[in-house]
């Protein structure tokens, strides 16, 4: 499975003073802003604090990994060979992306998201070729 772009995604249970602490805090620049969350820069990867929050319990990491695939279907057929449990199927989401979640042996959720050609965040060239 190709991984073609990826982020760390919180999900914080106030999202005003998480949002202040990563711009304001710690400086990290804006890679993009949608109705409801913010794509920060953070190094060589990105981090995504998103508008729909978490539990607020102590200790919890309402997150997730964020791996970005050319085909999630293929994605979910390559897992399921290697006897990696599907948590939820590949859905079509009402934001445009195609996701399916899986878990690591920790319980940290996996998103693996496939980015249909129309879509607005599509950006990496080697798609051009298809």
């Amino acid at each position: 499975m190709e991984i073609l772009n990826s982020r760390i995604i919180v999900r914080p249970s106030d999202y005003a003073t998480t949002l202040a602490f990563y711009r304001d805090g710690l400086g990290l620049a804006i890679a993009r802003e949608y109705p409801g969350g913010t794509v920060f820069y953070a190094g060589q990867g990105l981090l995504e604090v998103a508008g729909h929050g978490g539990s607020g319990e102590p200790g919890r990491f309402d997150g997730a990994i964020w791996l970005q695939v050319r085909d999630v279907a293929d994605a979910a057929a390559e897992l399921a060979l290697k006897g990696i449990a599907i948590e939820r199927a590949p859905v079509l989401e009402s934001w445009g992306l195609w996701e399916m979640w899986v878990r690591d042996p920790d319980g940290v959720a996996i998103v693996l998201v496939q980015v249909p050609a129309e879509h607005p965040i599509r950006r990496d060239p080697r798609w051009s070729a298809e």
